[in-house]
């Protein structure tokens, strides 16, 4: 599933390709990927690109009249930039939203549909698609430390809950806990306080460092193999593998 990293590698190549354009039209392959019925799709239609933003893992495209398109990639869903009126052949295209420089088109593989697209009137709206999960650039270690322990859990399912922290999943927490050289399973009540820093800086500069990373690939070209194996990542996707820092096998 694309996580905080990767979403904004693809607004970065969105702010370029569609910011200040006009959305001609949506074309939905999928009944299933609108999960609203107000406003009505066609609302968004001829409206122009205003903003682009990120909500825990969804990509808010902010439209003319305060409508928003949000959409959900899930864990198959990919985006990619093709030529103007991209044809929808094969049955993992499910949307295409054509402007006039070209066509984003929205594909799912596999045969569940998970994929979503909402659309949204205002900010109240918006918001209401939320997780509600706190903005780790944004916050403290205070509140990050407080969020983690609202309930005494795993550091890696406190970690990858959409309601405490925004935009984090499997991939980037294995990266997170093997920087900050804490266990998964160590439980957020028994963390001392010096493990808290650690798992706070870790998790700022991990995500931080790969943010870069893929924003600057997103200036070249768009980002069209967007998947959470890596090959300059640390830890997660190699087990059986050495740890790049100790040697042991993951």
């Amino acid at each position: 599933m694309p996580e905080l990293p990767d979403i904004a590698a693809y607004i970065t190549a969105l702010e370029s390709r569609i910011a200040g354009q006009p959305l001609q039209r949506v074309r939905l392959q999928s009944s299933f990927l609108l999960r609203t019925a107000q406003p009505p799709v066609t609302s968004v239609e001829g409206c122009t690109v205003r903003e682009l933003r990120r909500i825990g893992k969804r990509i808010a495209i902010g439209v003319d009249n305060d409508l928003w398109l949000v959409l959900h990639l899930m864990i198959a869903g990919r985006l990619h930039w093709r030529p103007s009126q991209a044809k929808l052949a094969g049955r993992n295209n499910l949307a295409a939203f054509d402007f006039p420089n070209g066509s984003l088109v929205l594909t799912e593989a596999g045969t569940r549909r998970r994929a979503s697209l909402h659309i949204a009137s205002g900010e109240e709206s918006l918001r209401s698609l939320d997780p509600g999960g706190i903005d780790i650039f944004t916050s403290d270690l205070g509140s990050f430390r407080a969020t983690l322990m609202l309930e005494n859990r795993t550091l890696k399912r406190a970690l990858t809950d959409p309601r405490l922290l925004s935009g984090i999943g499997n991939a980037y927490s294995d990266e997170i806990l093997h920087a900050a050289q804490l266990s998964p399973i160590t439980l957020t009540h028994k963390l001392k306080p010096d493990e808290w820093e650690k798992l706070f800086a870790a998790t700022r500069e991990t995500l931080q460092l790969w943010m870069e990373r893929l924003r600057a690939e997103a200036k070249i070209a768009f980002p069209e193999k967007v998947t959470a194996f890596r090959k300059d990542m640390a830890v997660h996707g190699r087990y059986g593998e050495p740890c790049p820092r100790c040697g042991e096998k993951i």
